[in-house]
């Protein structure tokens, strides 16, 4: 098995975040530093994520990550999902077609086995043991983002190199294996804690750590690393919208919410006028992320899906070198 230890060189890992942020110049500042980083491959095709891998492989010789998403069922909320599509049309708001789709499954597997980076972890479920004994035949660490104590277990016996425990506190979307399931909602502490205790592979621990006092507590109680994402949004090398780097320094944005409004999954972002309008959107994942697509690229910061985690407050415009030496 293929132990993410071995390119673990500082304890801070650069969190995969999809929709532009995760750069490859991202990754490879964070790669100058010592810390392995993370591709987003969520929302690619598999040309555009090979282009990725080979563009990050062109700026560090360092180790990296890919992250990706295990496809999840169509809906079963039909209903409530042609109602709220129909509010958000009589509200004025342009949509596309509420597609279900795959995300590029098979062709992205395909090409993590070719490119083989060092590091592959997957969201929203575990893939079979069959896709982890490929990828770590090809030298690849593999691991499981996992929000609950089952999951953990689900995903160790699957065979997974390493688990993320991604709490509450986490920006953008939650892990969870099932959409319309709701995760363990205790503090990450907590839940790192009985998870480092039930299984015996290494654990990322990730949700809101921002500041090295964070970091320092989630090592205490057994986590190999941490995934820190929003802290670094605003660095230089992110790739996130101008618009969306202001509005997490804007002050009359007060606090973060979980919100399906934007996607249909639970997802943690800033909250704006959107979301307080959209309380009850239904679980209808990607089905919602897909119609919503014209909306969140008009540019208007009250109605786009501004992702961040409870410490966002940190994240500053500071390089990813300056971040990271103040986390750990």
């Amino acid at each position: 098995m293929v132990d993410v230890r071995d390119v673990l060189a500082r304890p801070v890992v650069l969190a995969p975040m999809g929709g532009g942020p995760s750069t490859p110049e991202l990754v490879a500042a964070g790669a100058a530093a010592g810390a392995l980083g993370f591709l987003a491959g969520a929302y690619k095709t598999a040309p555009e994520l090979r282009d990725e891998i080979q563009k990050t492989r062109a700026l560090t010789s360092a180790p990296f990550g890919v992250n990706v998403f295990v496809p999840g069922r169509p809906t079963t909320a039909a209903v409530e999902l042609s109602a709220y599509l129909a509010q958000l049309r009589s509200e004025g708001h342009e949509l596309a077609e509420p597609a279900w789709n795959d995300d590029h499954w098979d062709a992205k597997v395909d090409v993590l086995l070719e490119t083989a980076p060092a590091v592959v972890s997957f969201a929203f479920g575990s893939p079979p043991r069959s896709l982890i004994e490929a990828l770590e035949g090809a030298g690849i660490a593999v691991g499981v983002t996992v929000t609950s104590m089952d999951e953990a277990a689900a995903a160790a016996d699957e065979g997974a190199g390493f688990l993320c425990v991604q709490g509450h506190e986490a920006g953008a979307h939650r892990g969870t294996f099932d959409n319309p399931g709701l995760p363990d909602d205790r503090p990450l502490l907590a839940l790192v804690h009985d998870v480092v205790k039930s299984v015996a592979i290494p654990v990322l621990a990730a949700g809101g750590i921002a500041t090295r006092d964070e970091v320092e507590a989630v090592m205490a109680v057994g986590a190999a690393g941490v995934q820190c994402g929003t802290v670094f949004l605003r660095c230089p090398e992110s790739g996130a919208k101008p618009i969306y780097k202001d509005a997490l320094a804007d002050p009359r944005y007060t606090e973060t919410v979980v919100t399906r409004a934007f996607s249909g999954r639970a997802a943690r972002g800033l909250r704006n006028p959107f979301i307080s309008a959209h309380p009850n959107a239904p679980a209808a994942y990607p089905e919602i992320n897909n119609a919503t697509r014209p909306l969140r690229a008009a540019g208007d910061p009250d109605a786009m899906s501004l992702w961040a985690g409870t410490g966002w407050r940190h994240a500053t415009t500071d390089p990813v070198a300056e971040v990271l030496d103040r986390l750990d």
